[in-house]
């Protein structure tokens, strides 16, 4: 996905220190682009079968920031799998590398996608009612949109609200083609995301996603690219 001018770190950290984190040097704001192939992780979680919209426990894929040569540190996604959120049930995925830790949390089925919250270190940031970054699996295709806003709640660890606001999003289906990373070849879902905030400017404006079904981000919001994963697709 394609950062567009938006806040810079040093923006976050003035206004947001707690939620400025290093993977943020990995944000680009260049064209996609393909680049060269290199053997995936081989597989060490067995999992006999992995939904649409991959989320089972134990799966792990590995990413670099685009543009960087091979070799560098990866980040780590993991699925932890179910856990409690603003008292509901949901999924639980974290990304790690360089300093960098976030995690996520979600309801995955089906009819999409709905992100309900995630974590950095010293914040917790709540949505209300859960963002939809994904629609009904049968739904996809070029031309597709949805859109949406949630009530941001941002707290410290002390419990204290650091900052409420309003967030609105929209993700448009541009393309379907065929890319290659480091991780391999895919058929991949081409989506931008536009969203704004009155949050300070927890997020950037637009990006650009790569997402492909059984498989998962293969360039995600980001600006990273797949470089492995745990597991073969269906």
């Amino acid at each position: 996905m394609v950062w567009m001018p938006c806040l810079t770190l040093s923006t976050m950290r003035g206004r947001f220190p707690l939620l400025a984190l290093p993977l943020m040097a990995a944000l680009g704001a260049c064209t996609p682009a393909v680049t060269r192939s290199a053997p995936p992780v081989q597989a060490s979680t067995p999992v006999g079968r992995v939904s649409f919209y991959p989320q089972e426990t134990g799966l792990a894929w590995t990413y670099l920031p685009e543009g960087e040569t091979a070799g560098g540190a990866p980040y780590t996604l993991r699925a932890l799998g179910p856990t409690v959120f603003a008292g509901q049930t949901v999924l639980a995925s974290q990304l790690t590398g360089r300093g960098a830790e976030q995690t996520w949390y979600r309801q995955v089925d089906a009819s999409g996608v709905r992100l309900l919250g995630f974590r950095k270190p010293g914040v917790t940031v709540g949505l209300e009612p859960a963002w939809v970054e994904a629609p009904t699996e049968g739904a996809w295709r070029v031309g597709l949109s949805w859109q949406g806003e949630s009530r941001v709640t941002v707290t410290s660890d002390d419990g204290r609200v650091q900052a409420q606001g309003t967030l609105r999003y929209r993700y448009d289906v541009q393309d379907r083609r065929r890319v290659t990373t480091p991780g391999g070849t895919f058929d991949v879902w081409v989506v931008t995301r536009q969203i704004t905030d009155d949050v300070g400017g927890l997020f950037p404006q637009a990006q650009q996603l790569w997402f492909a079904p059984f498989v998962g981000d293969v360039r995600t919001p980001e600006g990273l690219l797949l470089t492995g994963r745990n597991f073969n697709a269906r």
